[in-house]
């Protein structure tokens, strides 16, 4: 018994730990805000971290720059996720082909709220009329006062 808990003593010390990656790890970017308000300076602030990932290699016309290296696509939208606060949904990943893409998404704001807020916030015709209120079966009514 004394034998075999030493060989696997050995075993573990033969196996060498894992080595650390010479690249740093990308960082997951927050969840997507809910509700979004593009910055004034937001063309300016995406073209310099377009610059900043792509170096030199850019197309004359900024907007214009490919995404299609993953690593790199990856990089510029979690620095643009972490300034600005919204991120792009994975569901969208597949658009963003150019920094123009990118631009077109963070353009368009977010609004936070359902279609019974947007209601609620409107003036509403006469005959138009909306229960704040859950309804109440009459069945857990009577439930209820049975149990009380």
């Amino acid at each position: 018994m004394r034998r075999k808990e030493d060989r696997e003593v050995e075993a573990d010390r033969a196996v060498p730990e894992k080595e650390e990656r010479s690249e740093p790890s990308l960082i997951c970017p927050p969840p997507r805000s809910r509700s979004y308000l593009p910055p004034e300076d937001l063309q300016s602030c995406l073209e310099s971290h377009v610059r900043e990932v792509f170096g030199p290699s850019l197309p004359e016309d900024w907007q214009q720059t490919p995404l299609q290296e993953n690593r790199l696509k990856h990089r510029l939208l979690v620095r643009l996720a972490a300034e600005l606060g919204h991120a792009v949904p994975n569901s969208q990943l597949h658009r963003m082909r150019c920094a123009g893409d990118v631009l077109a998404f963070y353009r368009t704001p977010v609004k936070d709220g359902t279609k019974i807020d947007e209601l609620a916030a409107a003036e509403l015709p006469p005959n138009l009329k909306i229960i704040w209120q859950k309804p109440v079966l009459i069945a857990e009514h009577r439930w209820l006062a049975e149990r009380n």
